[in-house]
């Protein structure tokens, strides 16, 4: 097949905005300038959760030694008592290498909260940056002596 090349032609409004937008950013860092924003981050937003991870790297490490206690103890067994020893192994084995991978989970689930507790963050200070500027966009269209909009009409009584 012959290559064709294919030409996108933006909408003339759209045209209008990108160079508005492009006039509009900051020369060194090609960013637009940077606005001082009236709702202020909290410090407690930017803290992480330092507890939560080192509390994932406990139960993780504690299953990586429960591992390690699983395999010294096969060994043993197997050189004490020779096949003999299966019986009891398999239930000991299955025992911890259950309870291993519920530490394992543990810390997944620790690690899971993490990202969820910064999705919060993140949608907390986003909403009240939205709400602050909603405001800012309203607040001129609201007559100080009224607790309506200006042009809202009065309900027939």
């Amino acid at each position: 097949m012959a290559d064709t090349i294919e030409r996108v032609v933006p909408r003339a409004d759209t045209v209008d905005r990108d160079n508005a937008a492009a006039a509009s950013t900051d020369e060194q860092h090609g960013r637009r300038p940077v606005s001082t924003p009236k709702v202020r981050v909290r410090a407690a937003d930017l803290e992480p959760y330092i507890g939560l991870k080192y509390l994932s790297r406990l139960f993780k490490l504690m299953a990586v030694v429960l591992i390690l206690l699983l395999v010294s103890e096969i060994i043993t067994g197997l050189v004490a008592s020779g096949l003999e020893a299966l019986p009891t192994l398999l239930g000991e084995v299955s025992r911890l290498v259950v309870f291993a991978g519920l530490l394992w989970g543990s810390g997944d689930l620790a690690i899971l909260l993490i990202d969820m507790g910064h999705d919060l963050r993140a949608t907390r200070i986003l909403i009240g940056r939205q709400l602050a500027h909603t405001m800012d966009e309203h607040h001129g269209q609201i007559d100080p002596g009224m607790s309506r909009p200006v042009g809202e009409l009065d309900a027939p009584v």
